[in-house]
């Protein structure tokens, strides 16, 4: 699929976080789908000052900041359930959090005006397990919905809880979403949501491929893709993996590897979220499934031929060009700058602003990507297994 295949009309419900500045939650990924052609309704599930992913050790235990900066590795995503006004990368903020509630009576006034004529669903970071049930309420009235007309919608879900080993939202939030999970088409949890959502833990590629294998199966899920997938830290590389079901939920399994940037970035699992939900319902459409549950390709598809793939080809291809370009802006930026001790404070807060992706000055890598990186079958009989249980070429 070329980048130029069309797009159909496509009307997204996004829910997630917003910040007044920088770019993460639905600042990024309302942008990036509205750029790319899709009409969008922001759901905020916060709202901020700045980014969201340092909110919930700051709110939990003011003294933990330091480990809760750590924590923030992590950017959150799509309906706004949260508004703020920076994120908080950026160590203060200020703003507010939708509750369940509110999400619940937002939607049901688009209901009441007839307004929820939507394609697609991409939901991300919710503050608490009852915003996660509302949500998901959403998700099953609107799939309703479409009962009678498959493949009119199409349910994307990052189920947003923590990264690195660590957990930053509330515990109950996990069974929520394990509960949730087979509602959805397509998730895209990293390495370590993935491992909370299987049950599995996952330390080489066999274990990884058995953690997809129990998502397809157990909670019947047609679409996966794992971000963030490494087992080195020193790795030069980092893949995504992602698989979608055959008829008896076996997985079709591929990979694709980009090279590692050594920056840290907030809003890139938005970006990824976003740009998924448009090449695959480009990809989809190409093949001839926009009237097929879940866009499901027949069984004889091979994995890398999957709409999922040649989505996830392009998607890889514009996040690696903005955040190269980002990282360069910002080495730039801060040439020269001296770390003194008594400046940490402004220091830090310049290299974070410093480091906000540069998604507005690229929009042409993001329409028009060059693809370089190609997905990989993968399977356990042709696992390439080596250190850590991965092999990077």
């Amino acid at each position: 699929m070329s980048s130029d295949s069309p797009l159909p009309e496509t009307k997204v419900l996004a829910i997630a976080s917003h910040v007044v500045y920088g770019y993460v939650g639905n600042t990024m990924a309302a942008f990036v789908m509205q750029v790319m052609g899709c009409e969008v309704a922001a759901l905020n599930t916060v709202q901020f000052s700045m980014t969201l992913f340092l909110l919930r050790p700051l709110i939990d235990n003011l003294c933990e900041r330091i480990t809760f900066l750590y924590s923030t590795i992590r950017d959150i995503r799509s309906l706004r359930t949260k508004n703020i006004g920076n994120h908080t990368g950026y160590g203060q903020f200020k703003g507010t959090k939708s509750s369940a509630q509110d999400i619940s009576d937002i939607y049901e006034g688009l209901k009441q005006s007839c307004l929820t004529d939507f394609d697609v669903m991409l939901s991300g970071y919710a503050p608490s397990a009852e915003s996660v049930e509302a949500i998901g309420s959403i998700a099953r009235d609107l799939r309703l919905k479409a009962t009678m007309k498959p493949g009119s919608f199409f349910w994307v879900l990052d189920p947003v809880m923590g990264d690195d080993g660590q957990i930053y939202v509330n515990k109950d939030v996990i069974p929520m979403y394990k509960n949730l999970i087979r509602d959805a088409d397509l998730i895209i949890p990293n390495l370590f949501e993935a491992e909370l959502l299987s049950d599995t833990k996952i330390t080489s590629i066999s274990s990884l491929l058995a953690a997809i294998a129990t998502l397809h199966q157990v909670h019947r899920i047609p679409h996966i893709i794992i971000t963030s997938v490494s087992f080195s830290s020193s790795s030069p590389t980092i893949f995504i993996v992602g698989s979608t079901a055959r008829a008896d939920l076996s997985p079709r399994l591929f990979r694709i590897g980009v090279p590692n940037i050594d920056c840290f970035f907030s809003g890139t699992g938005d970006m990824f979220a976003a740009l998924t939900v448009v090449r695959l319902r480009q990809a989809a459409t190409a093949s001839g499934l926009e009237k097929t549950r879940s866009w499901v390709s027949p069984d004889e598809v091979e994995a890398t031929e999957l709409p999922l793939a040649k989505a996830a080809e392009q998607v890889v291809a514009s996040m690696h060009a903005v955040l190269q370009k980002t990282k360069t802006a910002r080495d730039e930026a801060l040439e020269g700058m001296q770390e003194l001790e008594c400046e940490s404070e402004k220091l830090r807060v310049r290299r974070m602003k410093a480091a906000e992706v540069r998604i507005v000055r690229n929009l042409a890598d993001v329409r028009e990507p060059k693809v370089v990186w190609r997905a990989e079958g993968l399977g356990l009989e042709n696992a390439p297994e080596g250190e850590n249980g991965w092999v990077d070429e």
